[in-house]
């Protein structure tokens, strides 16, 4: 009877230390990481996906809080840049089949999610032509090729998925619907995993072609934290009357399940989701595009919060207790790369943009849940 007692006195314990978190809370924690960001970090960079993806998450920001000089260094960003991504103008020299940093890559990806941002630029403030007029070039292109093999890694699916849907809403010319779903049918031939429906990062690692060294599939967190997020914000601005949207949400809530399966009692998910020890340890930026998309599906019906708030909130708990340092730095993020390497080091300074981007992400989401009380 006592050893019931002093576990039922310590569970109690546990639940009233917990922090309970307010709008205000979680504003706070965003104004201090993104101020962080801005100070230490200068806003005239390339508009390649790692900047790009940053941005991501500070355009949300200033959705949520309209401030000003925050939204200010994204635009400062989308000028020094003109409003492009790669900048070759002959589309006989555009390139996508291979990874490339040239400014003759024009379709490939990493150089495409900077017209998310210039697009929502256009968007909420200023609804210049010169803002959008790459983004349609470029992406009414890529709409109108025959081609679908554009997006053979699974970040693509990140940086290009939303800018398909940005330029419905754009246009009103549902031809990037359509070709968003024929692109992804492609993806999913070379990546996607039937059993689980999680994606591989590309071909090199597909099951039992290539396993964790303990023998076991390999999904890299970051890759599969890209799509998650990216199907939330597919599924935020596909319009509901459009034939395919059952087959994307099918695909996102089944992804959901995989993903809250996977994540460690601390809240994160290692680098390598099936395998823990291939590459111990925390790992932010995959595991705040997971925070991102599990909140964005409970706050917007798709997710039951029953099942999934306690995912989040162990996630959310990692982000704002191990991720976030005292001076507002988010550490913990992996270094660019494409999968799980054992030994890498990562830890509390180990900060990027595309991590505070994801950060930045999940934070506004759940600023939006408390405040919906859902």
């Amino acid at each position: 009877m006592k050893l019931k007692c002093c576990v039922l006195l310590l569970l109690v314990s546990l639940v009233v230390s917990a922090k309970r978190w307010t709008p205000t809370d979680v504003e706070q924690v965003i104004r201090k990481v993104n101020t962080y960001w801005q100070a230490n970090n200068k806003a005239e960079v390339r508009a390649f996906w790692d900047n790009a993806a940053y941005h991501t998450g500070n355009v949300e920001v200033y959705k949520l809080l309209t401030d000003e000089p925050m939204l200010e260094y994204s635009q400062r960003w989308a000028e020094h840049n003109q409003w492009k991504g790669a900048t070759e103008t002959d589309p006989a020299k555009w390139k996508y089949k291979n990874y490339g940093e040239g400014q003759d890559y024009v379709l490939f990806g990493d150089w495409q999610i900077c017209f998310q941002t210039y697009i929502d630029l256009y968007m909420l403030k200023q609804r210049n032509e010169e803002r959008v007029a790459r983004a349609k070039e470029v992406m009414g292109y890529e709409a109108d090729s025959q081609v679908n093999d554009y997006w053979w890694w699974a970040d693509a699916l990140y940086m290009v998925m939303p800018v398909m849907t940005k330029m419905y809403k754009l246009t009103g010319d549902r031809k990037y619907l359509d070709k968003l779903y024929h692109n992804l049918l492609y993806s999913d031939s070379i990546m996607l995993d039937a059993e689980t429906g999680l994606y591989f990062r590309d071909g090199k690692y597909i099951y039992p072609k290539h396993k964790t060294e303990a023998g076991k599939k390999d999904f890299w967190a970051r890759g599969d934290g890209w799509v998650l997020a990216g199907l939330a914000k597919v599924l935020q601005d596909m319009p509901e009357d459009y034939v395919r949207k059952p087959w994307f949400v099918h695909k996102f809530t089944r992804m959901a399940h995989s993903v809250a399966q996977l994540q460690q009692p601390e809240g994160f998910w290692t680098r390598s989701m099936m395998d823990p020890h291939q590459a111990p340890g925390p790992e932010t930026s995959g595991t705040a595009f997971f925070c991102y998309g599990l909140l964005w599906g409970v706050n917007h019906g798709y997710l039951r919060h029953q099942e999934f708030d306690p995912v989040i909130e162990r996630a959310w708990k990692y982000l704002t207790e191990t991720a976030l340092q005292k001076d507002g730095k988010v550490g913990y993020v992996q270094p660019i790369g494409e999968r799980a390497i054992p030994g890498q080091k990562v830890d509390a300074n180990s900060q990027a943009n595309f991590g505070v981007g994801a950060f930045l992400l999940a934070a506004c989401e759940y600023y939006r849940k408390l405040k919906s009380g859902k």
